[in-house]
Protein backbone atom coordinates (compact mmCIF):
# COMPACT_ATOMS: atom_id res chain seq x y z
CA UNK A 1 0.00 0.00 0.00
CA UNK A 2 1.41 3.42 -0.89
CA UNK A 3 0.21 7.22 -0.51
CA UNK A 4 -1.49 8.84 -4.09
CA UNK A 5 1.64 9.54 -6.53
CA UNK A 6 0.29 11.97 -8.62
CA UNK A 7 2.66 14.72 -9.27
CA UNK A 8 0.20 16.97 -9.69
CA UNK A 9 -0.94 17.12 -6.05
CA UNK A 10 1.95 16.58 -3.70
CA UNK A 11 0.24 17.54 -0.41
CA UNK A 12 -2.52 14.34 -1.35
CA UNK A 13 -1.83 11.55 1.76
CA UNK A 14 -4.63 9.21 0.69
CA UNK A 15 -3.02 5.41 0.80
CA UNK A 16 -3.85 3.69 -2.04
CA UNK A 17 -4.49 0.05 -2.47
CA UNK A 18 -2.54 -2.13 -4.69
CA UNK A 19 -4.15 -2.39 -8.15
CA UNK A 20 -6.12 0.87 -7.72
CA UNK A 21 -6.11 3.43 -10.95
CA UNK A 22 -7.52 6.21 -8.83
CA UNK A 23 -6.78 7.50 -5.33
CA UNK A 24 -10.49 8.32 -2.86
CA UNK A 25 -10.23 11.65 -3.87
CA UNK A 26 -10.27 10.92 -7.38
CA UNK A 27 -6.40 11.27 -8.41
CA UNK A 28 -5.25 9.28 -11.39
CA UNK A 29 -2.06 7.46 -10.63
CA UNK A 30 1.15 7.51 -13.04
CA UNK A 31 0.76 5.02 -15.87
CA UNK A 32 4.59 4.85 -16.36
CA UNK A 33 5.47 2.71 -13.28
CA UNK A 34 3.34 0.59 -10.98
CA UNK A 35 0.96 1.17 -9.11
CA UNK A 36 2.79 -0.52 -6.07
CA UNK A 37 5.89 0.96 -6.62
CA UNK A 38 8.69 1.25 -4.05
CA UNK A 39 8.39 4.75 -1.41
CA UNK A 40 10.57 7.25 -2.40
CA UNK A 41 13.44 5.88 -0.15
CA UNK A 42 14.01 3.36 -3.13
CA UNK A 43 13.03 0.26 -0.74
CA UNK A 44 10.22 -1.80 -2.14
CA UNK A 45 6.77 -2.21 -0.39
CA UNK A 46 5.93 -5.10 1.87
CA UNK A 47 2.87 -6.09 -0.55
CA UNK A 48 5.32 -6.31 -3.35
CA UNK A 49 8.17 -8.18 -1.60
CA UNK A 50 6.08 -10.84 -0.30
CA UNK A 51 3.86 -11.20 -3.44
CA UNK A 52 7.15 -11.91 -5.52
CA UNK A 53 8.25 -14.21 -2.57
CA UNK A 54 5.02 -16.13 -2.76
CA UNK A 55 5.76 -16.63 -6.79
CA UNK A 56 8.80 -17.71 -6.68
CA UNK A 57 8.42 -20.43 -4.02
CA UNK A 58 5.57 -21.48 -6.43
CA UNK A 59 7.92 -21.00 -9.74
CA UNK A 60 10.23 -23.58 -7.74
CA UNK A 61 12.90 -21.03 -7.70
CA UNK A 62 15.90 -20.68 -5.17
CA UNK A 63 15.66 -17.99 -2.98
CA UNK A 64 18.61 -16.30 -2.44
CA UNK A 65 19.28 -14.25 1.09
CA UNK A 66 18.96 -10.66 0.85
CA UNK A 67 22.42 -9.92 2.50
CA UNK A 68 24.84 -12.31 3.97
CA UNK A 69 25.17 -12.42 7.78
CA UNK A 70 28.13 -11.01 8.32
CA UNK A 71 30.77 -13.32 10.68
CA UNK A 72 30.66 -12.47 14.52
CA UNK A 73 33.64 -10.59 15.55
CA UNK A 74 35.85 -13.01 17.63
CA UNK A 75 36.32 -12.20 21.23
CA UNK A 76 39.72 -11.47 22.44
CA UNK A 77 41.07 -13.12 25.86
CA UNK A 78 42.19 -9.77 27.87
CA UNK A 79 42.79 -9.20 31.06
CA UNK A 80 41.08 -6.29 32.92
CA UNK A 81 42.91 -4.41 35.44
CA UNK A 82 41.89 -1.47 36.80
CA UNK A 83 42.47 0.43 40.47
CA UNK A 84 46.24 1.57 39.76
CA UNK A 85 46.70 5.01 41.03
CA UNK A 86 50.36 6.07 40.25
CA UNK A 87 50.18 8.39 42.99
CA UNK A 88 50.82 6.29 45.47
CA UNK A 89 54.79 5.96 45.08
CA UNK A 90 56.22 3.68 47.43
CA UNK A 91 53.16 3.02 49.32
CA UNK A 92 51.23 -0.38 49.36
CA UNK A 93 48.58 -0.94 46.26
CA UNK A 94 45.63 -3.19 45.07
CA UNK A 95 44.69 -3.56 41.46
CA UNK A 96 41.86 -5.51 40.43
CA UNK A 97 42.75 -8.39 37.69
CA UNK A 98 39.15 -9.70 35.48
CA UNK A 99 39.04 -12.13 32.89
CA UNK A 100 37.39 -11.27 30.14
CA UNK A 101 36.85 -13.27 26.71
CA UNK A 102 38.00 -16.38 28.00
CA UNK A 103 37.16 -19.67 26.14
CA UNK A 104 34.35 -21.54 27.60
CA UNK A 105 36.36 -25.22 27.40
CA UNK A 106 38.81 -23.86 29.71
CA UNK A 107 38.80 -25.26 33.00
CA UNK A 108 36.66 -23.59 35.64
CA UNK A 109 39.42 -22.64 37.76
CA UNK A 110 42.26 -21.00 35.92
CA UNK A 111 45.65 -21.03 38.22
CA UNK A 112 47.59 -17.56 37.38
CA UNK A 113 51.71 -17.22 38.39
CA UNK A 114 52.68 -13.95 38.79
CA UNK A 115 56.76 -12.81 38.61
CA UNK A 116 57.73 -8.93 39.07
CA UNK A 117 60.47 -6.89 40.77
CA UNK A 118 57.83 -5.44 42.62
CA UNK A 119 57.17 -6.65 45.93
CA UNK A 120 53.99 -8.80 45.79
CA UNK A 121 52.51 -9.19 49.38
CA UNK A 122 50.01 -11.81 48.21
CA UNK A 123 52.81 -14.68 47.22
CA UNK A 124 52.86 -15.82 43.06
CA UNK A 125 50.21 -18.05 43.04
CA UNK A 126 46.25 -17.11 42.13
CA UNK A 127 43.29 -18.63 41.35
CA UNK A 128 40.65 -17.50 38.93
CA UNK A 129 37.07 -18.84 39.49
CA UNK A 130 34.58 -19.28 37.05
CA UNK A 131 30.88 -18.02 38.44
CA UNK A 132 27.32 -19.59 37.75
CA UNK A 133 26.93 -16.98 35.43
CA UNK A 134 29.75 -18.17 33.13
CA UNK A 135 31.90 -15.14 34.17
CA UNK A 136 34.99 -14.84 36.44
CA UNK A 137 35.47 -13.84 40.23
CA UNK A 138 38.27 -10.96 40.26
CA UNK A 139 41.33 -11.34 42.15
CA UNK A 140 43.18 -7.97 43.47
CA UNK A 141 46.93 -8.17 43.53
CA UNK A 142 49.03 -6.34 46.31
CA UNK A 143 52.20 -5.19 46.07
CA UNK A 144 54.76 -2.17 47.18
CA UNK A 145 57.61 -0.37 45.26
CA UNK A 146 58.81 1.06 49.04
CA UNK A 147 62.83 0.83 48.26
CA UNK A 148 62.96 0.28 44.40
CA UNK A 149 63.88 3.35 42.11
CA UNK A 150 61.43 5.06 40.35
CA UNK A 151 60.52 3.98 36.16
CA UNK A 152 58.67 1.49 34.59
CA UNK A 153 58.06 -2.37 36.48
CA UNK A 154 57.28 -5.12 34.12
CA UNK A 155 54.82 -7.93 35.78
CA UNK A 156 54.96 -11.29 34.20
CA UNK A 157 51.70 -13.24 34.42
CA UNK A 158 50.82 -17.06 32.88
CA UNK A 159 47.69 -18.37 33.27
CA UNK A 160 47.05 -22.44 33.15
CA UNK A 161 43.70 -24.02 32.45
CA UNK A 162 44.16 -27.30 33.59
CA UNK A 163 41.23 -30.34 33.19
CA UNK A 164 42.10 -32.74 35.95
CA UNK A 165 40.58 -35.81 33.80
CA UNK A 166 41.61 -34.11 30.51
CA UNK A 167 45.23 -33.12 30.99
CA UNK A 168 45.45 -33.11 26.28
CA UNK A 169 43.17 -29.81 27.00
CA UNK A 170 45.84 -27.99 28.94
CA UNK A 171 46.11 -24.37 27.28
CA UNK A 172 48.39 -21.28 28.16
CA UNK A 173 48.19 -17.60 28.05
CA UNK A 174 50.73 -15.53 28.97
CA UNK A 175 51.11 -11.34 29.39
CA UNK A 176 53.09 -8.61 30.58
CA UNK A 177 51.53 -5.18 31.81
CA UNK A 178 53.84 -2.24 33.04
CA UNK A 179 53.62 -0.38 36.10
CA UNK A 180 54.65 2.88 36.55
CA UNK A 181 56.34 3.84 39.41
CA UNK A 182 56.44 7.74 39.96
CA UNK A 183 59.05 9.57 42.12
CA UNK A 184 57.90 9.82 45.60
CA UNK A 185 57.91 14.15 45.43
CA UNK A 186 56.46 13.41 41.69
CA UNK A 187 53.69 16.48 41.44
CA UNK A 188 50.28 15.41 39.51
CA UNK A 189 51.20 17.34 36.44
CA UNK A 190 54.31 15.39 36.32
CA UNK A 191 52.89 11.94 37.14
CA UNK A 192 50.32 12.82 34.41
CA UNK A 193 52.64 13.93 31.91
CA UNK A 194 54.69 10.36 32.62
CA UNK A 195 51.92 8.44 32.47
CA UNK A 196 50.42 9.58 29.23
CA UNK A 197 54.19 9.19 27.53
CA UNK A 198 54.05 5.41 28.09
CA UNK A 199 50.86 4.73 28.46
CA UNK A 200 48.23 5.00 25.13
CA UNK A 201 44.63 4.80 25.00
CA UNK A 202 44.28 4.79 29.23
CA UNK A 203 41.42 5.34 30.67
CA UNK A 204 40.69 7.62 33.81
CA UNK A 205 37.68 7.17 35.83
CA UNK A 206 36.39 8.63 39.19
CA UNK A 207 34.33 6.86 41.30
CA UNK A 208 32.46 7.24 44.45
CA UNK A 209 32.29 11.36 44.66
CA UNK A 210 35.61 11.73 42.84
CA UNK A 211 36.84 14.37 40.33
CA UNK A 212 38.28 13.64 36.68
CA UNK A 213 39.39 17.14 34.88
CA UNK A 214 41.53 17.14 31.82
CA UNK A 215 42.82 20.23 30.79
CA UNK A 216 44.21 20.55 27.39
CA UNK A 217 45.72 24.36 27.14
CA UNK A 218 45.88 24.84 22.79
CA UNK A 219 43.37 22.73 21.84
CA UNK A 220 45.70 19.88 21.14
CA UNK A 221 44.73 16.06 21.01
CA UNK A 222 44.24 14.05 24.16
CA UNK A 223 44.03 10.50 23.72
CA UNK A 224 42.33 9.29 26.97
CA UNK A 225 39.11 8.27 28.32
CA UNK A 226 37.30 10.36 31.43
CA UNK A 227 34.24 8.51 32.98
CA UNK A 228 32.42 9.69 36.24
CA UNK A 229 30.15 7.60 37.96
CA UNK A 230 28.36 7.65 40.96
CA UNK A 231 27.81 11.46 42.08
CA UNK A 232 31.75 12.11 40.46
CA UNK A 233 32.53 15.17 38.67
CA UNK A 234 34.29 14.72 34.91
CA UNK A 235 35.63 18.08 33.23
CA UNK A 236 37.36 18.29 30.33
CA UNK A 237 38.73 21.96 28.91
CA UNK A 238 40.20 22.28 25.38
CA UNK A 239 40.37 25.61 25.43
CA UNK A 240 42.70 27.90 23.06
CA UNK A 241 43.96 29.79 26.77
CA UNK A 242 47.51 29.01 28.08
CA UNK A 243 47.66 27.23 31.57
CA UNK A 244 48.43 24.74 33.65
CA UNK A 245 47.96 21.22 32.61
CA UNK A 246 46.31 19.38 35.76
CA UNK A 247 44.79 16.19 36.10
CA UNK A 248 43.11 14.61 39.40
CA UNK A 249 42.43 11.15 38.99
CA UNK A 250 41.40 8.70 41.38
CA UNK A 251 42.64 5.32 39.55
CA UNK A 252 43.51 3.90 36.01
CA UNK A 253 42.55 0.79 34.11
CA UNK A 254 43.68 -0.64 30.88
CA UNK A 255 43.10 -4.19 29.04
CA UNK A 256 45.98 -6.39 28.48
CA UNK A 257 45.58 -8.56 25.37
CA UNK A 258 46.14 -12.62 26.68
CA UNK A 259 48.85 -14.55 24.24
CA UNK A 260 47.68 -17.94 24.27
CA UNK A 261 51.05 -20.34 23.86
CA UNK A 262 51.34 -23.46 22.58
CA UNK A 263 52.41 -26.37 24.80
CA UNK A 264 54.82 -29.19 24.13
CA UNK A 265 53.46 -32.14 22.01
CA UNK A 266 51.36 -34.81 23.57
CA UNK A 267 52.40 -37.82 24.71
CA UNK A 268 51.05 -41.40 25.20
CA UNK A 269 48.26 -42.04 27.80
CA UNK A 270 49.95 -42.67 31.48
CA UNK A 271 48.61 -46.33 32.24
CA UNK A 272 47.75 -45.75 35.59
CA UNK A 273 46.94 -41.52 35.91
CA UNK A 274 47.15 -40.26 39.63
CA UNK A 275 47.87 -36.61 41.39
CA UNK A 276 48.95 -39.02 44.68
CA UNK A 277 50.20 -42.24 44.77
CA UNK A 278 52.71 -44.55 47.33
CA UNK A 279 55.65 -46.41 46.97
CA UNK A 280 55.63 -48.95 50.08
CA UNK A 281 59.73 -50.21 50.93
CA UNK A 282 59.62 -53.42 53.15
CA UNK A 283 63.19 -54.45 54.35
CA UNK A 284 63.77 -58.56 53.24
CA UNK A 285 62.92 -60.74 56.78
CA UNK A 286 60.60 -58.22 57.96
CA UNK A 287 57.15 -56.87 58.82
CA UNK A 288 58.08 -53.17 59.01
CA UNK A 289 57.19 -50.95 55.44
CA UNK A 290 58.47 -47.31 54.73
CA UNK A 291 56.17 -45.58 52.67
CA UNK A 292 57.34 -42.55 50.29
CA UNK A 293 54.60 -40.77 49.87
CA UNK A 294 54.01 -39.04 45.97
CA UNK A 295 52.17 -35.65 45.74
CA UNK A 296 51.58 -34.22 42.05
CA UNK A 297 50.16 -30.75 42.78
CA UNK A 298 50.08 -27.28 42.05
CA UNK A 299 49.02 -26.65 45.61
CA UNK A 300 49.84 -29.17 48.15
CA UNK A 301 47.59 -28.52 51.67
CA UNK A 302 49.47 -30.14 54.75
CA UNK A 303 46.84 -30.72 57.56
CA UNK A 304 45.68 -33.25 60.49
CA UNK A 305 45.39 -36.85 59.70
CA UNK A 306 41.67 -38.08 61.03
CA UNK A 307 41.17 -41.58 62.50
CA UNK A 308 37.71 -41.42 60.72
CA UNK A 309 36.98 -43.18 57.60
CA UNK A 310 39.46 -41.54 55.13
CA UNK A 311 37.17 -41.92 52.27
CA UNK A 312 35.52 -39.26 53.66
CA UNK A 313 36.73 -35.53 51.65
CA UNK A 314 39.65 -34.20 53.62
CA UNK A 315 41.00 -30.90 54.53
CA UNK A 316 44.41 -31.43 53.24
CA UNK A 317 46.46 -33.58 50.55
CA UNK A 318 49.11 -34.60 52.85
CA UNK A 319 47.68 -36.04 56.20
CA UNK A 320 49.83 -36.07 59.25
CA UNK A 321 49.79 -37.41 62.59
CA UNK A 322 51.69 -37.37 66.17
CA UNK A 323 54.25 -40.93 66.34
CA UNK A 324 55.19 -41.26 70.24
CA UNK A 325 56.71 -44.08 72.09
CA UNK A 326 53.57 -46.64 71.05
CA UNK A 327 53.78 -45.62 67.41
CA UNK A 328 51.27 -43.84 65.87
CA UNK A 329 48.68 -41.50 67.63
CA UNK A 330 45.61 -40.69 66.10
CA UNK A 331 44.33 -38.35 69.09
CA UNK A 332 45.82 -36.68 71.75
CA UNK A 333 49.08 -34.56 70.03
CA UNK A 334 47.22 -34.91 66.53
CA UNK A 335 44.36 -32.38 67.27
CA UNK A 336 46.67 -30.13 67.94
CA UNK A 337 47.46 -29.62 64.02
CA UNK A 338 44.88 -27.83 61.98
CA UNK A 339 42.72 -29.38 59.73
CA UNK A 340 44.39 -26.73 56.76
CA UNK A 341 47.83 -26.50 58.57
CA UNK A 342 50.28 -25.44 56.06
CA UNK A 343 50.61 -24.73 51.94
CA UNK A 344 53.37 -25.73 49.92
CA UNK A 345 53.57 -24.44 46.43
CA UNK A 346 56.18 -23.54 43.58
CA UNK A 347 56.71 -20.32 42.88
CA UNK A 348 58.69 -18.63 40.18
CA UNK A 349 61.75 -18.66 42.91
CA UNK A 350 61.43 -22.08 43.89
CA UNK A 351 59.55 -24.25 46.40
CA UNK A 352 57.98 -22.21 49.02
CA UNK A 353 55.52 -23.12 52.46
CA UNK A 354 53.24 -20.33 54.02
CA UNK A 355 51.32 -20.87 57.32
CA UNK A 356 47.85 -21.00 57.35
CA UNK A 357 46.86 -22.97 60.85
CA UNK A 358 45.47 -21.81 64.10
CA UNK A 359 48.10 -23.06 65.92
CA UNK A 360 51.38 -22.04 64.02
CA UNK A 361 54.38 -23.12 62.34
CA UNK A 362 58.13 -23.23 62.87
CA UNK A 363 60.78 -22.57 60.42
CA UNK A 364 63.73 -22.76 61.56
CA UNK A 365 62.82 -22.31 64.70
CA UNK A 366 60.96 -19.17 64.21
CA UNK A 367 57.61 -18.47 63.35
CA UNK A 368 57.29 -16.40 59.94
CA UNK A 369 54.04 -14.91 60.49
CA UNK A 370 50.75 -16.32 59.27
CA UNK A 371 49.88 -15.98 55.49
CA UNK A 372 53.76 -15.08 54.63
CA UNK A 373 55.46 -17.40 52.11
CA UNK A 374 58.92 -18.74 53.15
CA UNK A 375 61.48 -19.58 50.61
CA UNK A 376 62.35 -23.32 51.34
CA UNK A 377 65.88 -24.57 51.35
CA UNK A 378 67.80 -27.70 51.84
CA UNK A 379 68.14 -28.49 55.46
CA UNK A 380 65.47 -26.38 56.64
CA UNK A 381 63.42 -27.56 59.26
CA UNK A 382 59.25 -27.37 59.73
CA UNK A 383 57.69 -28.11 63.06
CA UNK A 384 54.35 -28.68 63.75
CA UNK A 385 53.02 -26.30 65.84
CA UNK A 386 54.22 -23.30 67.12
CA UNK A 387 52.42 -23.71 70.50
CA UNK A 388 53.87 -27.70 71.14
CA UNK A 389 56.87 -28.41 69.46
CA UNK A 390 57.53 -32.30 68.56
CA UNK A 391 54.30 -33.19 67.37
CA UNK A 392 55.57 -33.12 64.03
CA UNK A 393 58.89 -32.38 63.01
CA UNK A 394 60.11 -32.15 58.98
CA UNK A 395 63.60 -31.58 57.29
CA UNK A 396 63.83 -30.50 53.37
CA UNK A 397 66.35 -33.45 51.96
CA UNK A 398 66.00 -32.47 48.55
CA UNK A 399 65.46 -29.30 46.72
CA UNK A 400 64.90 -30.06 42.36
CA UNK A 401 63.48 -28.01 39.65
CA UNK A 402 60.99 -29.60 39.85
CA UNK A 403 59.89 -31.54 43.56
CA UNK A 404 61.41 -31.32 46.82
CA UNK A 405 61.73 -34.26 49.59
CA UNK A 406 60.60 -33.97 53.09
CA UNK A 407 61.70 -36.79 55.56
CA UNK A 408 60.31 -36.98 59.23
CA UNK A 409 63.08 -36.50 61.86
CA UNK A 410 60.50 -37.20 64.84
CA UNK A 411 59.45 -40.92 65.85
CA UNK A 412 57.82 -41.41 62.67
CA UNK A 413 61.03 -40.88 60.62
CA UNK A 414 60.81 -44.87 60.24
CA UNK A 415 57.46 -44.63 59.07
CA UNK A 416 57.07 -42.43 55.73
CA UNK A 417 58.22 -39.19 53.83
CA UNK A 418 57.35 -37.10 51.28
CA UNK A 419 57.98 -36.59 47.90
CA UNK A 420 56.21 -33.30 46.32
CA UNK A 421 56.31 -32.59 42.76
CA UNK A 422 55.03 -30.02 40.09
CA UNK A 423 52.75 -31.35 38.11
CA UNK A 424 53.66 -31.73 33.94
CA UNK A 425 57.07 -30.05 34.87
CA UNK A 426 60.46 -31.96 33.42
CA UNK A 427 63.08 -33.16 36.07
CA UNK A 428 66.21 -33.00 33.89
CA UNK A 429 68.85 -35.48 34.11
CA UNK A 430 71.18 -32.95 36.05
CA UNK A 431 71.46 -34.23 40.09
CA UNK A 432 70.32 -31.76 42.44
CA UNK A 433 72.58 -29.20 43.78
CA UNK A 434 72.00 -29.76 47.71
CA UNK A 435 71.13 -33.94 48.64
CA UNK A 436 70.99 -35.00 52.02
CA UNK A 437 71.79 -38.41 52.87
CA UNK A 438 68.20 -39.22 54.00
CA UNK A 439 66.88 -38.41 50.50
CA UNK A 440 70.33 -40.08 47.99
CA UNK A 441 68.47 -43.04 47.94
CA UNK A 442 65.22 -42.44 46.32
CA UNK A 443 64.60 -42.96 42.74
CA UNK A 444 64.51 -39.40 40.50
CA UNK A 445 60.41 -39.16 40.04
CA UNK A 446 58.44 -36.68 37.69
CA UNK A 447 54.69 -36.06 36.98
CA UNK A 448 53.84 -36.06 33.35
CA UNK A 449 50.34 -36.84 31.32
CA UNK A 450 48.36 -37.00 34.44
CA UNK A 451 50.52 -39.92 36.19
CA UNK A 452 53.91 -40.88 37.84
CA UNK A 453 57.03 -41.40 36.01
CA UNK A 454 60.63 -42.51 37.02
CA UNK A 455 64.05 -41.25 35.15
CA UNK A 456 67.39 -43.26 35.11
CA UNK A 457 69.75 -40.55 35.25
CA UNK A 458 72.44 -42.91 34.10
CA UNK A 459 70.03 -43.65 30.64
CA UNK A 460 67.50 -41.47 30.32
CA UNK A 461 65.06 -44.25 30.30
CA UNK A 462 61.63 -43.09 31.45
CA UNK A 463 59.67 -45.38 33.34
CA UNK A 464 55.79 -45.24 33.87
CA UNK A 465 54.74 -45.60 37.41
CA UNK A 466 51.74 -48.49 37.66
CA UNK A 467 51.06 -51.54 39.36
CA UNK A 468 52.29 -54.69 37.68
CA UNK A 469 55.23 -52.38 35.95
CA UNK A 470 59.41 -53.10 37.02
CA UNK A 471 60.36 -51.58 39.86
CA UNK A 472 63.69 -53.63 40.03
CA UNK A 473 65.52 -49.94 40.83
CA UNK A 474 63.41 -48.49 42.86
CA UNK A 475 64.32 -49.73 45.81
CA UNK A 476 67.99 -50.83 47.36
CA UNK A 477 69.27 -54.37 47.72
CA UNK A 478 67.22 -56.75 49.60
CA UNK A 479 64.04 -54.21 49.60
CA UNK A 480 60.59 -55.52 48.14
CA UNK A 481 59.07 -52.11 46.66
CA UNK A 482 55.10 -52.14 45.65
CA UNK A 483 53.74 -48.89 44.09
CA UNK A 484 49.93 -48.12 44.86
CA UNK A 485 47.76 -45.37 43.01
CA UNK A 486 46.95 -43.88 46.62
CA UNK A 487 49.00 -41.64 49.00
CA UNK A 488 47.73 -43.78 51.79
CA UNK A 489 47.03 -47.87 51.01
CA UNK A 490 47.66 -48.95 54.98
CA UNK A 491 44.52 -46.51 55.68
CA UNK A 492 42.33 -47.74 53.01
CA UNK A 493 42.72 -51.35 53.87
CA UNK A 494 42.49 -50.91 57.40
CA UNK A 495 39.10 -49.54 57.11
CA UNK A 496 37.71 -51.67 54.70
CA UNK A 497 35.41 -54.69 55.96
CA UNK A 498 36.13 -58.02 55.45
CA UNK A 499 35.50 -59.51 52.10
CA UNK A 500 34.95 -56.14 50.73
CA UNK A 501 36.58 -55.74 47.04
CA UNK A 502 39.14 -52.60 47.16
CA UNK A 503 37.85 -49.65 45.17
CA UNK A 504 39.62 -47.45 42.48
CA UNK A 505 41.59 -45.04 45.30
CA UNK A 506 42.66 -48.77 46.91
CA UNK A 507 44.36 -50.41 43.51
CA UNK A 508 46.17 -54.23 44.96
CA UNK A 509 49.86 -54.18 45.71
CA UNK A 510 52.36 -56.22 44.69
CA UNK A 511 55.77 -57.32 45.36
CA UNK A 512 58.69 -56.47 42.72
Amino acid sequence: MNRCRNPEHPHCTVWVMPGERVCAHGHPQPEDQPVAAAPAAGLPSSFDAISALRSRRQAGQAIAPAAAAAPAPLQRAQLHISGFDPRAAGGRQAIRLELRGMPMDCAAEVRMLVRSALRLSGGESYSFLRTSRGDWRPLFLEFSSRGLEHGQYRIEIELHSRHPHAPESARTWICSPVILVPRQDASLGEIHQTFLATHKNVRVSADDAGIARVHAPGGGRVDIDVTARNASIAQVNLDHQGGKVDLGFSTIAWDEDLIEIDLPEEHAPHPCPASSACLVHAEADSATQRHVRLFALDECVLGRFEATDPEAKAEADLLLAHHGEHGLDEGGLTRRISGRHALIRRGRAGFEIEDVSRYGLLVDGVWPGKHTPVLLRPGMRLELTASIKGIVTLEVTALLPHAVVLHRLDAGAAAECFYLMAPDCAPGTAAPAVCLPRAAALPLLFHRDGGFWQLDRASGRETPLAPGAATERLGGPGQRVRFTADAYPETRARHRGPGERPGRAAIPLYNA
